[in-house]
């Protein structure tokens, strides 16, 4: 034990919220209709604060709202949508990874398949995106 520290100082005093898989993969319907609006500040919305995305389609990382307003603004206008190929979802307390596959079509019929995680965080209130990095798959099938 540390000099001058109680066990009750060192006892977690943080409530992990109660989730389940179910709710976590519902993250990505919400997020994905939020894309189906256009609206880039619905979108954003999603983001924590302090938040990272690593887009599909774009080299620069978004760490500012202002950033991730300006990526989306684009995206938005191909009208995306996504669908899970397959995920993978791991749940701790009040944070989670929903980890996998999906893929985009496009109103110009083009798709695009990527890979994909989403970190997200329970602020207390409601599930944020943490962390957000896509890349397309490097193979073609």
């Amino acid at each position: 034990m540390l000099a001058g520290a109680s066990s009750a100082t060192l006892a977690k005093t943080e409530t992990c919220k109660s989730t389940s898989d179910k709710e976590i993969a519902a993250l990505f319907d919400r997020w994905n209709d939020s894309l189906k609006t256009g609206n880039p500040q619905k979108v954003v919305a999603n983001y924590a604060p302090r938040s990272i995305l690593l887009p599909t389609v774009s080299n620069k990382p978004r760490l500012s709202v202002e950033d991730k307003l300006d990526y989306f603004k684009h995206f938005l206008e191909s009208k995306p949508v996504g669908t899970i190929d397959f995920r993978d979802i791991m749940i701790e307390c009040n944070t989670a990874i929903d980890a996998g596959v999906y893929t985009f079509r496009f109103k110009d019929g083009s798709a695009v398949k990527a890979r994909y995680t989403f970190t997200y965080v329970w602020n207390g209130h409601r599930w944020l995106i943490t962390s957000h990095h896509s890349s397309k798959m490097p193979e073609s099938e």
